[in-house]
């Protein structure tokens, strides 16, 4: 069996946050592997965890990803501030006489965007609306390889590391069955220290926004990589919570079209022709509707909804992000896509003097208190109910082949990629019996 096909059967899909199926993505005659470890997200500790503690099985992953896609090199990136993340690596390369490489960097926002990562590494420059194997790489999480490890040995993707944060008694780092409740997440961290809270699934700068009601309704996927609980009156909830009716009006009303948000932008900064702050002034001279009738407009589809514009950049405190998002949902729901360009783009000659530090942009945020805890634990829960989503990946979403009423092992098919689709297989994550079959599959001990 191949690794794709290996991967295809493990259910496998990026840990990076996009959950794009893995065995697609490694369908493909790469120059490069390059694996993000560079934990972009401010506050998160899960993949700094993964890598002091499952290095050799990373460095395995990685072996076996590189001699499948016949790749040249193979290159693991991250911070240069991860000193005992790296001494763990380099002792397992040693131990294992790998050719994998290290590539350090400066700790920057946002270090783990792909693109950033393949200029960081290669200097290449993915062109705008394409993906890095147009410049002949492939970019993996490092979770994601660990993942792969396990599935040379046969092992399905059935549990997940996630960080635990925030205002909650004991941070800490998880390790749980897919379809572990909120709830017991949170038990699992000491509980909260505050009564009302607001809560980012992932991280700070383009986590989901959830209140306390919606969180105790979520349960953990393939994608999940922590939870951050926040006061709900901190920055980022009036954020999330400005409704789209006033975000507009105050676009309309106070953008002083400095420049900061595009200057700072970084996919501006590497060469792409995204200016937000041209976007925010065609808003002030009409609707969502009407923008996106503008030429201008295309270029809001090259927005990867970082953040730094509205939560580091605008001295107005407007929110450029928010702008564009709803520029794109309407030119989506026109069938409008970014037209490729046949040309080369360059980084802007300036773009190494205008990163920005990570713990500056947790303090932008608003979460600046909780940059520097102190998470190198690790709690194994093993709950008594989990509720398994069957869209937890980009794509079609898995289709049950249990009822209600069987009982499962940890490990064993429940849900698989529907026939000639874009999608991803789905197993039980514990022992039970199968309590309901819907848009989740439940099952109980």
């Amino acid at each position: 069996m191949s690794l794709t096909d290996k991967i295809f059967q493990a259910g496998i899909v990026g840990c990076g946050g996009a959950g794009f199926p893995t065995h697609v993505k490694y369908n493909a005659q790469p120059e490069h592997l390059i694996i993000n470890a560079a934990e972009c997200e401010p506050l998160l500790r899960t993949d700094r965890y993964v890598m002091c503690n499952f290095a050799p099985a990373i460095i395995d992953g990685c072996e076996a990803a590189l001699e499948h896609l016949g790749a040249k090199d193979c290159t693991i990136a991250l911070k240069s501030a991860y000193k005992e993340e790296i001494a763990s690596l380099e002792s397992a390369i040693k131990a294992k006489k790998s050719k994998v490489k290290l590539h350090t960097f400066p700790s920057f926002y946002p270090a783990g965007d792909e693109q950033v990562m393949v200029y960081e590494v290669t200097g290449k420059v993915v062109p705008p609306a394409a993906i890095p194997l147009e410049v002949g790489c492939v970019v993996s999480n490092v979770a994601t390889i660990l993942a792969i490890s396990d599935a040379v040995s046969d092992k399905p993707f059935t549990h997940k590391y996630l960080t635990m944060t925030g205002e909650v008694a004991n941070p800490t780092v998880l390790h749980v069955p897919l379809g572990t409740s909120f709830a017991d997440c949170l038990a699992a961290a000491g509980g909260a220290n505050i009564e009302d809270y607001f809560v980012i699934s992932g991280g700070p700068m383009m986590g989901k926004p959830l209140t306390k009601e919606q969180a105790l309704q979520t349960a953990v996927t393939k994608t999940t990589s922590g939870y951050i609980l926040l006061p709900k009156d901190s920055r980022l909830p009036s954020l999330h919570q400005t409704p789209v009716e006033h975000t507009i009006n105050r676009a309309k009303a106070a953008c002083i079209q400095c420049t900061y948000c595009t200057e700072l932008c970084p996919r501006h900064m590497l060469g792409h022709p995204l200016q937000p702050h041209k976007i925010m002034r065609k808003i002030a001279c009409g609707s969502v509707e009407a923008v996106a009738e503008d030429p201008e407009a295309l270029n809001a589809l090259l927005c990867c909804e970082c953040g730094v514009c509205e939560l580091f950049a605008c001295p107005m405190g407007l929110q450029p992000r928010k702008v564009n998002a709803l520029v794109k949902q309407e030119l989506g729901k026109r069938g409008i896509r970014y037209p490729k360009q046949e040309q080369e783009y360059t980084a802007d000659e300036s773009r190494e003097y205008r990163k920005i530090p990570t713990k500056r942009a947790a303090n932008r945020a608003g979460a600046g208190k909780y940059y520097d805890y102190e998470i190198k634990t690790c709690q194994a829960l093993e709950p008594q109910r989990v509720s398994i989503p069957l869209r937890q990946h980009i794509g079609a979403p898995s289709e049950a082949v249990v009822s209600e009423g069987d009982t499962v092992n940890c490990g064993q098919l429940i849900a698989k990629c529907p026939d000639g689709s874009l999608g991803a297989n789905i197993h039980a994550s514990i022992d039970g019996k199968i309590t309901s079959v819907g848009n989740s599959i439940v099952i109980e001990r």
